[in-house]
């Protein structure tokens, strides 16, 4: 039996902070192992690395995550007692629900309200002198959420619910005044879509039956029970507030088409599979999480190593996507490098690992690579713009990452006119029934 290698250390949070996504990596590199226990919170933690790792963690008879999620995390990104921290049968009856909402139907109409509100946004941008894509994009993505799900916005509201909406993202790796945005605005956002649960139920507010608000404020729980009203304001919360962080990943592929025009060149042409697999690779090269945490559910061995029941442990994320034995020459931006990929649902985490339907895989995974197809076109094929010089560089040591200029447009004008049948080309996503 292979003692798991100790980091002596009385506690690495700090590190974590300053470090930020490649605090695992690092340490892997260092011990050449893509096992070691360290400090983090002041308990014992072990870091697991790569592709065996990750299957091993989305082992559900090993691994659960009760008590895996810091409740600094719950209050601001996922909220309380989500479900992102079930397991068992009550997540499996929970994720059924999320996943009977994306439907080719469902994606099909998501699609169409991105066409609509991206034709919306280039006619608004060509009377700016100026257009910040982070921030724009998060009001025109909150705008599409709403209106996917159901929930009424109006256009006075768009800033500042996308605002709060992108607070609680950006608060889950912060401490100090960020955390604290993100802590305020979930209980503004929460406590305005309970208030839309509620109406909805009294039925004064009609929303159709196949949408997601109306799916989820007459969801029934395992034990055939209505979801308490502010339960199922943090549920619906998790569709609107994912579409709205979609704006980081639209971001870091705005950044890639400038950096390499050819890929910008190939989307604007149509050839065939490349924005799929460019939309992918931004996903892989681009940090957006840097690990996922979950609880020993049974004392087990794996690789030699003994794990204890109730010992926490993290899966690196940002460290598997910037591997060199699964993805090579991994810090170089390269599409094609999908044309190859193996389809393993293990080496390709960036929303979480493993099935869809009954893993912890993040169920809005095919919404943010549909909204990714989509505006990638539109940044491509139907609009042209000026990138005035400005600092596109990231900070690793921020989490969530975002460029320092947030990516500045001027002179935006559009140059075609999207049609219904390039929304049909585009719902055609590769991964749906994976």
């Amino acid at each position: 039996m292979s003692a798991v290698l100790h980091e002596k250390v009385l506690d690495n949070s700090l590190n974590l902070l300053l470090e930020g996504f490649p605090f695992i990596h690092n340490r892997v590199k260092r011990f050449h192992s893509n096992i070691f226990k360290t400090r983090i919170m002041f308990q014992n933690v072990i870091c697991l690395h790569g592709e065996e790792a990750a299957k091993v963690f989305y082992d559900p008879d090993k691994f659960m995550r009760f008590q895996a999620i810091p409740n600094r995390i719950q209050r601001t990104l996922m909220g309380k007692d989500a479900i992102q921290t079930m397991d068992g049968e009550g997540h499996l009856h929970r994720k059924a629900m999320f996943m009977s909402l994306m439907t080719p139907d469902s994606l099909y109409k998501l699609n169409r309200l991105l066409t609509q509100q991206w034709q919306a946004a280039i006619h608004r941008w060509e009377h700016q002198e100026e257009v910040v894509l982070f921030e724009e994009t998060q009001d025109l993505l909150c705008r599409v959420a709403c209106a996917w799900t159901g929930v009424p916005l109006i256009n006075e509201d768009v800033r500042n619910r996308a605002s709060d909406f992108a607070a609680m993202v950006d608060a889950f790796g912060a401490v100090g005044p960020r955390h604290m945005r993100g802590r305020i605005a979930r209980k503004r956002a929460e406590a305005w879509i309970e208030d839309i649960i509620q109406r909805i139920r009294d039925g004064k507010l009609k929303v159709p039956e196949n949408s997601p608000a109306h799916v989820i404020a007459f969801h029934r729980d395992i034990e055939d029970q209505l979801l308490d009203p502010h339960m199922a304001a943090v549920e619906l919360i998790n569709l609107l507030r994912p579409i709205v962080a979609i704006a980081w990943y639209i971001t870091f592929g705005a950044v890639a088409l400038h950096e390499h025009p050819v890929a910008r060149r190939k989307i604007a042409a149509g050839e065939e599979g490349y924005v799929e697999m460019f939309v992918q690779e931004v996903r892989r090269y681009y940090p957006f999480g840097p690990s996922l945490g979950n609880r020993v559910k049974n004392d087990f061995t794996w690789g030699g190593h003994k794990f204890k029941k109730g010992t926490l442990v993290f899966l690196d994320v940002y460290g598997t996507l910037h591997d060199e034995q699964i993805w090579e020459n991994p810090d170089e931006f390269y599409p094609y490098r999908f044309r190859y990929w193996d389809g393993s649902a293990f080496n390709f985490i960036p929303q979480g690992g493993g099935d869809h339907f009954t893993g912890h895989r993040c169920a809005g995974e095919w919404v943010t690579i549909e909204a990714m197809k989509v505006s990638m076109v539109f940044l491509s094929r139907y609009m042209e713009y000026e990138v005035p010089p400005q600092d596109l560089n990231f900070s690793l040591e921020r989490m969530p990452t975002y460029p320092n200029s947030k990516f500045i447009m001027r002179n935006v004008r559009a140059v075609e006119h999207a049609e219904e049948g390039d929304v049909n080309q585009l719902s055609k996503c590769p991964f749906h029934h994976g």
